[in-house]
């Protein structure tokens, strides 16, 4: 149990943690892949490489401490960490792995003299506190799939149905179950897991569902990134009447009921899940304004399908930034990276709107800031992250 006394120690490691989090964190992972190399298949290591799971972690660190005297402030930030490990198949088994690995990587980096045993009591009871209330969170969500209509648990087998390009760098997967069983209805804007098995090595990852719930299928649209270990695979190796295993739908960043214009804005391949909020919100007649950002146009996926969608739905407006335009391509509506006036000239008339925005880090920053500028209010815009959450102060 979390003691007054317990609470006060975490409290007074928050220095430490916020110029020393990130070298704590990184040994961390270092210990816990090499005292459990079991685990090492949970992570895209990727992210491992390139330092995003260890600042997102640090921070996740951070704020726990921070906020030890009231969880509650920490906000969207549990939810999000839950959804991410229901969509991996995070199990309570796991937990203790991370407990041990995180107290030993404590004492190592701290040093015994500042990491003394009464910080290492408290931060071992500081985390059973955090699991229990993931692992709760987590089981009554993997409840909800297993008893929702077509839902399941664990892994479910599913047929690759087709396999379809979309831009030069975007492909997508259509999915049926190989039982022939109903598909559950997933929240537009939610991802599912896949588990898969690359050279004797398994390999889990997310991906946004691109299409609307239909009942029978579940589609991703997956980019080739450069050195992508499995987005390569996907590309080169997966082909339609293939099998892939399948985790059930997650996320909470999803589209919410409302009758205030809706706005979505993505870059790159954060298009994704913004389509399945499209089909949505235009479902509802809510007014939409539909805004991407892409290099040029042979990466722009999705873009005669948002056409087709325009001149269907006469409150669907859509707008179209690329970095370089070629003349010979489709024409955007702006050159160069989104600005504020661009954005100004693109919203709906009113800012007591509903964002959703998503792309790569520095894309949402700016998004983030130009939203604010322009008055929307910060409690009526969402976003999400690819990978591991990070800040996007």
């Amino acid at each position: 149990m979390l003691s007054t006394e317990h609470k006060a120690i975490i409290t007074a490691t928050v220095p430490l943690l916020e110029t020393g989090g990130e070298a704590l964190t990184r040994h961390f992972y270092q210990t816990m892949f090499r005292d459990y190399p079991e685990v090492k298949p949970l992570f895209n290591q990727a992210n491992q490489h390139e330092g995003h799971q260890q600042r997102a972690l640090a921070n996740a660190v951070l704020m726990y401490a921070k906020n030890i005297e009231k969880l509650e402030n920490l906000g969207p930030l549990v939810s999000t960490i839950i959804n991410k490990h229901v969509s991996l198949q995070i199990q309570p088994e796991h937990y203790p792995i991370v407990g041990a690995s995180l107290l030993k990587a404590i004492r190592e980096v701290l040093g015994e003299e500042i990491a003394t045993d009464a910080v290492i009591e408290a931060w071992a009871a500081a985390y059973g506190q955090l699991a229990e209330i993931l692992i709760g969170a987590e089981e009554n969500i993997y409840k909800e799939n297993e008893q929702a209509p077509g839902g399941w648990r664990g892994a479910r087998a599913f047929k690759v149905a087709s396999k379809t390009m979309e831009s030069d760098e975007i492909t997508s997967f259509v999915l049926t179950p190989e039982d022939g069983g109903q598909v559950v209805a997933h929240k537009p804007g939610q991802y599912i897991g896949l588990t898969l098995n690359i050279n004797g090595i398994g390999q889990r990852r997310q991906y946004s569902l691109s299409a609307a719930a239909n009942g029978v299928s579940l589609r991703i649209s997956v980019k080739r990134e450069p050195g992508g270990l499995v987005s390569n695979f996907l590309h080169d190796q997966v082909n339609a009447g293939d099998s892939l295993e399948v985790f059930p739908p997650a996320g909470d960043f999803v589209l919410t009921d409302s009758d205030k214009p809706v706005v979505l804005i993505s870059g790159g391949v954060g298009i994704t899940p913004t389509l399945a909020m499209l089909t949505a919100a235009l479902s509802s007649n809510r007014p939409v304004h539909f805004i991407h950002a892409a290099r040029h146009a042979g990466v722009h996926a999705f873009r005669d399908h948002i056409d087709a969608l325009a001149a269907k739905h006469p409150q669907l407006q859509r707008f179209y930034c690329y970095e370089n335009a070629d003349t010979q391509a489709p024409q955007p509506h702006a050159t160069g990276y989104l600005n504020p006036q661009q954005l100004s000239d693109w919203l709906p008339a009113t800012r007591d709107l509903d964002a959703y925005f998503l792309g790569p880090t520095p894309f949402m920053k700016a998004v983030k800031s130009h939203l604010a500028e322009l008055g929307v209010p910060a409690s009526q815009t969402h976003y999400e992250f690819f990978g591991p959450a990070e800040a996007l102060a």
